[in-house]
């Protein structure tokens, strides 16, 4: 009975992003101090990445019918790669959220987001060496 009253009042429903402003403004939330380059989304609408300049991005991404923000770092990538020309694998080292497969609607987007990532990796190879 609980189950379905937590349903029929929307709790079970999961969160979208309606665009690149309010990925911004939500992230800005948790982090009112950060300056957002760009915001890409996912074609689902329940990711964003967010430019924050070197070695870092942020992330808004839906949990239910809430949002999660993070702050990625070189030393939080655990493994990066492109699956086709649209599609990003990220894997991180935060227990709380592994990271996943995300879906963007166009190859640009895609590739903005793995170089960016990217970027972070690949500094972190340079800072260890």
């Amino acid at each position: 009975m609980s189950v379905a009253a937590v349903h029929f009042t929307g709790g079970s429903r999961t969160a979208t992003l309606t665009g690149a402003d309010q990925a911004s403004s939500r992230f800005a939330q948790d982090f009112p101090d950060e300056v957002i380059a760009a915001a890409r989304l996912t074609t689902d609408a329940r990711t964003a990445f967010l430019d924050l300049g070197p070695a870092r991005a942020g992330i808004v991404h839906s949990f239910g019918d809430c949002f999660l923000t993070r702050i990625v770092t070189p030393a939080d990538i655990l493994a990066l790669n492109a699956v086709d020309d649209r599609s990003v694998s990220l894997r991180l080292a935060d227990f709380t959220w592994k990271g996943g497969q995300f879906v963007f609607s166009n190859a640009n987007d895609a590739g903005a987001v793995i170089a960016m990532l990217r970027t972070q990796a690949s500094s972190q190879v340079r800072e260890a060496a």
